[in-house]
């Protein structure tokens, strides 16, 4: 059985030190964050309490009236076991008051401008609490393009995004993140019921373990088949990274000079004084 290499000491030290680093670059102290009572934003808020002390980091809790009173539940319990800041705020008016228009709208459109609402919410309370919004996307989901561009993958620092969903699992435990949260089934709970890996079709550790051969280790096709994944399982997934490359970057700017935005010019705040 493949393992993904997850040394969750040292992946705590990186992370916490990333976090303080990246927010300090920038010459703020403070982060604000979506709780939704899930993992990945539950270990965000840990990660960023150990690296810039609680009363630095503000979790927003922003229900919407189908959400799961489960998913409010997880995510006081990290305010109470990070002791960081909190806030809860909820969508419903706004999310109704625009549907009002478009009462056939789907549950893909209701649930992406849920996402996007919740993340204009934080960066409102990121210009008036003058702190970063911290990211809580992980490799995976950013990998197969899982998540809503300019919402839920919007963030100026993210400290997830190069672990896989089986690594987060294993550092929040790590980090202590109530058990409660670590093994329940993954869901954004953006309608009744839904849940990632039914929507998605597979497991996330089934998904990890071709992912990471696939781009960690750059397995060929062949490599991987050879590995005991189906031909199938492995051009859905090759598929998804493909058609999902245009929300891993930055909006393509058209080359006129020599010296473009994120092509030829990029890292100014580390040159120094």
């Amino acid at each position: 059985m493949i393992q993904l290499p997850t040394n969750t000491t040292l992946l705590r030290g990186i992370l916490t030190a990333f976090i303080r680093n990246e927010v300090e670059k920038t010459g703020l102290r403070r982060v604000v964050i979506g709780l939704s009572g899930g993992v990945d934003s539950s270990l965000s808020a840990m990660l960023a309490a150990a690296a810039l002390g609680p009363k630095n980091v503000l979790g927003i809790l922003m229900p919407y009236k189908s959400s799961s009173p489960e998913s409010q539940a997880h995510a006081e319990l990290v305010v109470q076991k990070s002791s960081i800041e909190s806030l809860v705020i909820d969508i419903t008016p706004q999310i109704d008051a625009y549907f009002e228009r478009f009462p056939g709208a789907d549950a893909k459109r209701r649930g992406n401008k849920m996402a996007r609402e919740r993340m204009t919410i934080l960066y409102d309370h990121s210009a008036h609490w003058n702190a970063l919004v911290l990211g809580t996307s992980n490799k995976t989901e950013l990998l197969l393009g899982y998540g809503t561009l300019y919402g839920d993958m919007a963030s100026a620092v993210n400290p997830l995004g190069d672990l896989y969903k089986t690594q987060v699992w294993a550092l929040a435990e790590a980090m202590g993140v109530s058990l409660d949260i670590v093994q329940k089934r993954p869901s954004a709970d953006l309608w009744v019921g839904q849940t990632d890996e039914d929507e998605l079709g597979f497991s996330y550790r089934d998904v990890d373990r071709l992912l990471y051969l696939m781009v960690d280790q750059r397995y060929t096709r062949t490599e991987l088949i050879a590995a005991g994944f189906t031909e199938s399982f492995i051009d859905d997934i090759s598929r998804r990274i493909m058609n999902s490359q245009f929300k891993r970057r930055l909006p393509v700017i058209a080359k006129v000079s020599q010296r473009t935005i994120d092509k030829d010019f990029r890292y100014s705040r580390d040159w120094g004084k």
